[in-house]
């Protein structure tokens, strides 16, 4: 999961301003194995800079399982036997997927879109942020920590409480970047104390999801939300739909 300075590093507005550009958008039913969306993810990213092949925006869900960064430390997995662990080539360190958890992957082309890294990430953050706000959510960047965040501190800000709602990570091949983010809709946030998620550690900071805040929000809900901010933060696109069976 790779860090971005709160205040912006890249100029504002759509990544794309000019026109759209063919983007596939597949949602998946069920429960994809990650070594399968690992896979798919690698050999789109090869295809896009290879063979020009469209971007792919790709909302699943998996089965529940913990992914280990590059800067995962041993000692936060604290339950090693609890879900299957995957190595992942993406920065950053231990992360929950499961179900109840809407994870969007974006294999995107930053030599297209004349995005640096640090511009990217920041944009992707820029999508979660205005995703929660579809549903009166107001998530926030913390500097020094990954991630969208939740302040939920009680009046006056005490005691002192801060939830993350969604995870980012990021690896990027010939400037073709892919893995995402993840938005908590309503996962089991148990399933997250068996490590220490994405180096979270200090008193005061957890794990929320929009179901936790009160929200009964639906996944076809968060879709939609996820397809409007993307057009808001990346620039128009043109919609492929995932080819059918």
């Amino acid at each position: 999961m790779s860090e971005a300075n709160i205040e912006a590093p890249c100029p504002p507005g759509p990544a794309r301003p000019t026109h759209a550009f063919p983007v596939e958008w597949r949602i998946s039913g069920g429960r994809v194995e990650y070594a399968d969306a690992l896979a798919q993810m690698e050999s789109r990213a090869r295809a896009i800079r290879e063979d020009g092949a469209p971007e792919l925006i790709w909302l699943l869900e998996h089965p529940p399982l913990y992914t280990a960064g590059t800067s995962a430390k041993p000692d936060d997995l604290l339950t090693p036997d609890r879900f299957p662990v995957h190595q992942t080539g993406r920065g950053g360190q231990f992360t929950y997927h499961g179900p109840g958890q809407r994870v969007a992957y974006a294999v995107l082309d930053l030599k297209a879109r004349n995005l640096d890294v640090r511009c990217y990430v920041h944009k992707l953050e820029e999508w979660v942020i205005q995703s929660l706000a579809q549903f009166t959510v107001q998530g926030e960047r913390r500097k020094g920590r990954v991630g969208i965040w939740v302040d939920r501190s009680g009046p006056g800000g005490t005691p002192f409480r801060e939830d993350k709602i969604a995870a980012i990570g990021v690896r990027v091949r010939r400037w073709v970047a892919f893995h995402g983010l993840a938005i908590n809709v309503e996962p089991e946030l148990s399933h997250f104390v068996g490590i220490v998620p994405c180096g979270i550690g200090q008193e005061g900071l957890g794990v929320t999801s929009l179901v936790d805040l009160g929200l009964p929000v639906t996944m076809d809900e968060v879709d939609g939300a996820l397809e409007t901010a993307f057009a808001d933060v990346f620039g128009a696109f043109q919609k492929i739909e995932e080819p059918r069976p």
